[in-house]
């Protein structure tokens, strides 16, 4: 089994930085990739961002250039970088790591419990 646990949302003003961390812990034999996702009220989870264990990344059109996803393999943690944040970044933000854990030969999706994040003044 593995664990998420999130760290580091909070209030911040329209214009602000906030930086979040996900740390993956258990049984890890590999995890290949590890992103972030949000749902706001009233709306589905979205994808926010994406980075495989090479460090490919992706993001959505609406993050494009304000947020920075970055993994630390050794530790198993992957961070993401949050600047000019806007009020519509407001939501609760979900990590995910598509791991393997030692027993077992497959790949599953994990999710951490969720962050909230505020963006008003």
């Amino acid at each position: 089994q593995v664990q998420l646990v999130e760290s580091g949302g909070g209030l911040v003003q329209p214009g602000g930085s906030l930086r979040l961390s996900c740390a993956a812990s258990g049984k890890i034999f590999s995890i290949n990739v590890m992103g972030w996702y949000r749902q706001a009220p009233g709306k589905e989870r979205e994808l926010v961002t994406t980075i495989t264990s090479g460090d490919s990344t992706n993001y959505a059109d609406s993050v494009k250039g304000r947020f920075t996803i970055s993994r630390d393999n050794a530790k198993n943690t992957v961070y993401l970088q949050m600047n000019s944040l806007k009020p519509e970044d407001t939501a609760v933000y979900y990590c995910n790591a598509n791991a393997r854990s030692y027993r077992t030969t497959r790949y599953y999706d994990y999710w951490g419990q969720g962050t909230q994040v505020t963006v008003s003044s």
